[in-house]
């Protein structure tokens, strides 16, 4: 059933499978021809037996395209019951007018009945189990095809809505460096620049190499560091050296944001620690940054987009090869992540 869905091939095989069935009584028999020779009604029931082997062909589909659908499916077992006593019927009607037509001597009908009930049965039971295993097969692939798309158009729309909340973070620290005017507002702009070129260009990928995201992130840090200057002590410790990991990309920015937007302000002493580092295939990321609880302020309508949208995406892309724990004592605010990468 998992052969190939193209039709061609699907019945080049069904006939190919008919073949060695219709053969398999002639080849499980090594004196065949000497019983041919001997008996001169042999080829003659040999003849009858292949003819009638049709209508065990015909049984078979008509249960694949017709009964299953009509009769099984909707549970109508007695209607099913009495078309396939009337099929059977039908098959020893042609069978009767094959033997009479082939073979000299007295039709038996008991000996008939006995001899091709089973083999009608088996073959209905057989139709029956081919069509439930086929359908079963063909609705699992449809909905883990599903299932993918829905995966694809959920991480698209997670990441569309990252980016404009980085964007937005990002137009504020320029505003307040040309409030401020600045000489810093030009390499900002540039570096502004490259992140965009790396978010419009590199996202659209799949995964994207550890080193080109830990450099993204590198360079969010320092439009930051530039817009805060001494008023936040800020350290970052990432080094992935020339590793060639692939990770999802704007994975690891929503804890940067979240660090950067409440971690700074009305409080004494404000910092954020920033630390990444890859041990074999595991990836080990923390975010520390003090806050002040009592700080009331009117938050904007995409706070807690990052944090929430990033949870999510490691829920669908890393299933139980990830661990994520943010924790906040009152006055601190820690996001450790480690994954597992291939």
């Amino acid at each position: 059933m998992n052969f190939s869905n193209n039709k061609t091939k699907i019945i080049a095989l069904h006939c190919v499978a008919w073949l060695v069935i219709f053969s398999l009584p002639y080849l499980l028999s090594p004196n065949y021809s000497d019983n041919v020779n001997k008996d001169p009604d042999a080829a003659a029931f040999v003849t009858l037996n292949t003819l009638t082997g049709i209508f065990w062909v015909i049984t078979f589909y008509l249960t694949v395209f017709v009964f299953v659908e009509k009769f099984i499916y909707p549970k109508k077992y007695v209607a099913f019951s009495f078309t396939m006593v009337g099929l059977f019927a039908a098959i020893m009607c042609g069978h009767y007018v094959l033997y009479r037509l082939l073979i000299p001597h007295p039709f038996d009908l008991i000996a008939c009945f006995e001899y091709r009930l089973p083999t009608f049965l088996l073959t209905s039971a057989i139709g029956i189990a081919y069509k439930m295993l086929t359908d079963r097969n063909n609705e699992e692939a449809l909905d883990k095809e599903k299932k993918e798309q829905n995966l694809k158009t959920e991480l698209s729309f997670l990441r569309s809505q990252i980016s404009p909340h980085f964007i937005f973070n990002i137009l504020h620290s320029m505003l307040a460096m040309a409030r401020s005017k600045n000489d810093l507002l030009e390499p900002t702009i540039l570096k502004l620049s490259g992140l965009m070129q790396y978010m419009l260009y590199e996202t659209d990928e799949e995964k994207v190499r550890l080193k080109d995201e830990v450099e993204y992130l590198q360079n969010y840090v320092d439009l930051q560091r530039q817009r805060f200057g001494n008023n936040v002590n800020i350290n970052v410790s990432m080094n992935v050296a020339d590793d060639e990991h692939e990770i999802e990309p704007m994975l690891l920015i929503p804890f940067v944001e979240n660090a950067f937007k409440h971690g700074v302000g009305m409080m004494e002493n404000p910092f954020i620690d920033i630390a990444l580092c890859l041990e074999k295939n595991v990836l080990c990321f923390k975010v520390d940054n003090k806050f002040n609880p009592l700080r009331n302020e009117i938050k904007d309508k995409t706070s807690g987009i990052g944090l929430s949208n990033v949870t999510r995406r490691l829920n669908l892309l890393y299933p139980e090869k990830h661990n994520l724990s943010i924790n906040n004592d009152g006055n601190l605010f820690h996001a450790s992540l480690q994954i597992i990468l291939n």
